[in-house]
């Protein structure tokens, strides 16, 4: 049989990121288009790679854009839409259940958007959650306090990473806060804080099984880095070590729970310091953010990016195997910085193999064959950083653009 024709991918990217996905994308031989901000009209992006953009005003009504892309679709047929980045993702499934696209719909998005939806969807599946309330019934929200030990997070459902979470010590606090809120209090969850490590598992799924996963460990949990300072950092964990394989099958649990088909996921998991167990937090079916997919490709040579286009193109009808990967060791490290343009020239060992380049930021991914060496250099640009660059702003209530 002849090898089915590529399809046409709507990609949807309100920030500037997915170049790579862009990239690989035309390199399979698909029709690209990108849907973007206005405001990015002159961003960094492949421009050989995108075959038509469309540029839209910022804030502009789903109705609006729902009328857009179906103009589009009388000329050309859409037969994948992806979101480049997580705030794209609800957009991206109303396109895809308004013009009867395949991929993921609004009810399974949910589940990787929803911090609500997401832990109760993993809870019935019978994944290890931390206690968790809606904030909506104040009797419940009261007899959660009354049974759960603070302190708690509070967490805005549909932000990403650490923005918008603030901590609560004592029940007292809550009630300022949510008159604050106000009509808005039942777009939050309350949730049991549990110190301890923090984990994240980077898959590619296919099947809804996860065909490749890597798993590494943050220095500090992010939601300190962000709000009480520090230098952001993650590292490659032993494959094949106990720890790799228990949070490996509680990823595989999660994927499957909460119903991904197909795409990358962005796993991440705690595990308490006062009783061992390790506990989900959240999945978002993206790529990873914070370099986290450059490390990801510096220790086993798989990029994420590209094997998310290339699930795409699959579409679940024809086979796919990732390629054969490394098994190298690799880091992150990223500092907020004084300098707009920090000067890491002193920083010369053959282990760096990027530097990361964003103003007021200084950062490296590295690369070794021993975890020993990577833990190491991450012990010593961590003093070196705090010296040199190191500067500290609390995490916004929202995302920047």
């Amino acid at each position: 049989m002849p090898r089915a024709r590529p399809p046409t991918i709507l990609c949807i990217a309100t920030y500037v990121k997915g170049q790579e996905f862009l990239r690989a994308a035309k390199a399979e031989g698909c029709r690209v288009l990108l849907l973007t901000a206005e405001k990015l009209r002159s961003a960094d992006w492949p421009r050989d790679c995108v075959d038509e953009f469309f540029y839209l005003p910022e804030n502009l009504p789903l109705q609006d854009i729902l009328h857009a892309v179906s103009y589009t679709a009388r000329s050309q047929e859409i037969e994948r839409i992806v979101a480049l980045d997580e705030f794209d993702a609800e957009t991206a499934a109303e396109l895809r259940e308004h013009l009867r696209v395949p991929g993921m719909g609004l009810t399974t998005m949910r589940y990787f958007r929803d911090k609500l939806a997401m832990r109760a969807r993993a809870k019935e599946a019978g994944v290890l959650v931390p206690e968790f309330v809606h904030v909506l019934n104040y009797d419940r929200l009261r007899e959660f306090m009354q049974r759960v030990p603070a302190p708690w997070i509070l967490k805005p459902r549909l932000q990403a990473a650490s923005v918008g979470l603030q901590k609560v010590e004592e029940a007292k606090e809550i009630w300022p806060l949510l008159e604050k809120l106000g009509d808005k209090q039942s777009f939050y969850l309350l949730e049991q804080f549990i110190p301890g490590d923090v984990y994240h598992v980077d898959s590619i799924v296919y099947g809804q099984k996860p065909l490749f996963a890597a798993t590494h460990a943050y220095d500090c949990p992010p939601f300190e880095t962000a709000h009480q300072g520090g230098i952001f950092a993650t590292r490659t964990l032993p494959p094949g070590s106990a720890k790799v394989r228990a949070l490996e099958a509680m990823n595989r649990e999660v994927i499957k729970g909460l119903g991904l088909n197909r795409g990358v996921a962005h796993s991440e998991f705690i595990e308490g310091r006062a009783d061992g167990q390790l506990y989900f937090l959240e999945c978002a079916a993206r790529v990873g953010g914070a370099y986290i997919a450059d490390m990801v490709e510096a220790a086993t040579g798989i990029s994420l990016w590209k094997e998310w286009a290339r699930i795409e193109v699959a579409g679940g009808k024809a086979p796919y195997r990732p390629p054969k990967w490394g098994k190298d060791y690799a880091a992150v490290i990223l500092s907020l910085a004084r300098q707009e343009e920090p000067d890491t020239s002193a920083y010369d060992d053959p282990e760096i193999v990027m530097r990361i380049k964003r103003d007021h930021h200084a950062g490296f991914v590295l690369r070794s064959s021993k975890p020993e060496r990577i833990r190491e250099l991450l012990e010593s640009y961590r003093e070196r950083f705090r010296n040199d660059f190191y500067a500290f702003e609390p995490a916004p209530d929202k995302p920047a653009s």
